[in-house]
């Protein structure tokens, strides 16, 4: 099973971004091909459809990424009530033709005292506009939720890991019934 995580936070140090290398794990650890795109380190450029852009080695790594995931973990942190930006830019190089019928689970990394939810709705509204096959169980990870040492407190890291569960589930699910 090959899962796409991106992290979608462009920030040097950011919540995001380290949730997302957890979810990695999780994913490792359950027996998933795992690769990981990072809009803060593989930098697209702004989405205008021009040609050539899709020649861009960053454009290309992505595209790569997501024609040979099964599904993905989108994680977003939560800017001014909505996704970030740069993620929003990195779904638009991507479309329906790399999410249909595929499960997608998303999270956000809060902070602000505003959450993620906003950015969750956000990112849901998107991911059924490309035909993805958003996955019900979200979770917002706030600030208080990440110890010292980049690990999640219980709680926390029990939502977290159900919403892996559930990712890996349909993965599974969606997998079996395309080989019938």
């Amino acid at each position: 099973m090959r899962i796409l995580v991106i992290s979608g936070s462009a920030r040097v140090e950011s919540n995001t971004r380290k949730v997302a290398n957890l979810g990695a794990k999780y994913l490792s650890e359950l027996g998933a091909d795992v690769t990981f795109f990072d809009v803060g380190h593989d930098i697209l450029p702004l989405y205008s459809g021009a040609e050539g852009e899709d020649l861009l080695p960053n454009v290309q790594k992505l595209r790569d990424y997501a024609s040979q995931a099964e599904a993905f973990l989108i994680l977003t942190p939560e800017y001014h009530s909505a996704m970030s930006g740069a993620l929003k830019n990195a779904l638009d190089f991507l479309g329906s033709s790399y999410f249909r019928q595929k499960p997608v689970s998303i999270a956000a990394a809060g902070g602000g005292g505003k959450g993620g939810i906003n950015a969750l709705n956000n990112v849901r509204t998107v991911i059924r506009g490309i035909l993805g096959l958003g996955l019900p169980q979200q979770v917002v990870i706030d600030p208080a939720d990440l110890t010292e040492n980049g690990q999640l407190t219980d709680g926390a890291d029990q939502r977290f890991r159900g919403v892996i569960m559930e990712l890996v589930t349909f993965t599974k699910a969606v997998s079996a019934s395309k080989v019938l």
